[in-house]
């Protein structure tokens, strides 16, 4: 599609924030002729990026991310950039400055969250890939809510340089496309160890000691949704047919999983946001004085919900309540995570809905922030752990796509392409 195209198809979906006039291919490589769209939280020189936010509106790029270099030495086109629930904070895309991103299956619905925009521009065709960031299911939520593919790599292996953080122990950029082939392409270009991010890693960090055994995990689990019920025992009865191995499994701690990452998670964001301040750069409002002009242009440029998570982070990590709350939500998130480890010592992917529902009209739950937070059920594990997911299309509720989540062992990556494929038909 040329750009005038795409503005014209996206003018009822809303993906876009910016979609560029001076795309062009930068080199030949794996990706050569592929059309990409990037999420509004990575930098890419000379353009603008916002995360979403007024705080950041007409900020324009000072330099390119690592995986927008390495984008461009493979081949692709970076189209333009996405829309984004404001810092990566939602569920629905409904938090953007900007607007929110409608699904391209049901224009009265969310298009999912915090990536919306990506899925949706995958979702409807206007470019091949998409990147998104994953912080506590970001880009698998939108995928399932789009019907499309969605990758949360093993932390650290990709690189954050050039993300604009949210919370930096659980961010991770991930890929989006219509297949799982594709999904692990732009995976294997972005990946990789960089000097600029002190945590990422390469392949030797998590070396394959375990042959993959075809051996899928299924926790105990309610679903209040009997359509979902239907759809995931038949994804199922499909990865049976396929000749996997079924166990039921117990993970007594994956119930807490949830509360852990929502006070772990706004502890970082109020640390993290605290340099958006009028001073250095965007949006500057003046006050009485030069704190007033702080308190003056935070007020105005963060939204609601933004501001609910610097506040509530700022709470739990407060004299009297850190040992409270934020000591034992860290010592949770390493019960979770060895209690994940040891069982990928026994099966070697854990199967899971990817979302507890389908995609939900736009403004339904925006009233209710608890009901937006417990939409991230079933994906939030990944990311306290620094798991791999993957959210896989496994059929509709009338129109409404429906995805199936596999996680799989630290660095095995390949595990969840070997599945994702075999499901998909690829």
């Amino acid at each position: 599609m040329t750009p005038e195209e795409i503005r014209i198809k996206d003018k009822d979906i809303h993906a876009f924030l910016e979609i560029f006039d001076d795309a062009r291919s930068y080199g030949e490589g794996r990706l050569s002729g592929k059309t990409i769209a990037i999420k509004d939280n990575i930098l890419f020189e000379g353009h603008k990026t916002s995360a979403g936010s007024k705080i950041l509106e007409g900020f324009r790029a000072p330099y390119d991310a690592t995986v927008v270099k390495k984008l461009k030495a493979a081949g692709a086109i970076i189209v333009g950039r996405t829309n984004m629930d404001e810092f990566a904070m939602g569920s629905s895309t409904e938090n953007s400055g900007f607007g929110v991103t409608r699904n391209p299956h049901d224009l009265e619905r969310v298009a999912g969250g915090s990536s919306g925009g990506s899925a949706a521009a995958v979702s409807s065709g206007m470019v091949d890939l998409a990147l998104g960031s994953d912080t506590g299911g970001s880009v698998r939520q939108p995928a399932a809510f789009c019907g499309v593919v969605g990758l949360k790599p093993t932390y650290g292996r990709v690189s954050r340089n050039g993300l604009i953080a949210m919370a930096s122990s659980f961010d991770q950029i991930g890929p989006i496309a219509k297949n799982v082939k594709d999904v692990e392409t732009l995976y294997n270009v972005i990946k990789g160890s960089d000097p600029l991010d002190s945590t990422s890693i390469d392949d030797s960090t998590y070396p394959i000691l375990k042959k993959f055994s075809k051996t899928i995990g299924v926790p105990k689990f309610l679903l209040e949704n009997s359509s979902i019920k239907n759809n995931f025992a038949e994804a199922i009865k499909k990865f049976e047919s396929l000749g996997y191995k079924i166990k039921e499994v117990e993970l007594p701690n994956l119930k807490y999983a949830l509360a852990v990452y929502y006070i772990i998670m706004p502890a970082e964001v109020s640390s993290n946001l605290a340099r958006f301040d009028g001073v250095k750069y965007g949006l500057h409002v003046d006050g009485k004085d030069g704190i007033d002009d702080y308190f003056e242009t935070r007020g105005a440029g963060f939204g609601k919900e933004v501001r609910r998570r610097i506040i509530l982070g700022t709470y739990v990590l407060s004299s009297g309540y850190y040992d409270e709350y934020y000591g034992k939500a860290v010592e949770a998130r390493r019960l979770i995570t060895k209690e994940l480890r040891n069982l990928f010592g026994q099966v070697d992917l854990m199967l899971t809905p990817t979302t507890p529902s389908p995609a939900w009209k736009i403004g339904e739950k925006s009233k209710s922030p608890l009901e937006m937070y417990l939409e991230d059920i079933f994906t939030v594990h990944a990311n306290i752990s620094g798991c791999p997911a993957i959210s896989l299309p496994s059929g509709f509720l009338g129109k409404l796509p429906l995805g199936i989540e596999l996680t799989a062992d630290l660095g095995r990556e390949d595990n969840l392409f070997a599945a994702g494929k075999e499901f998909m038909g690829e």
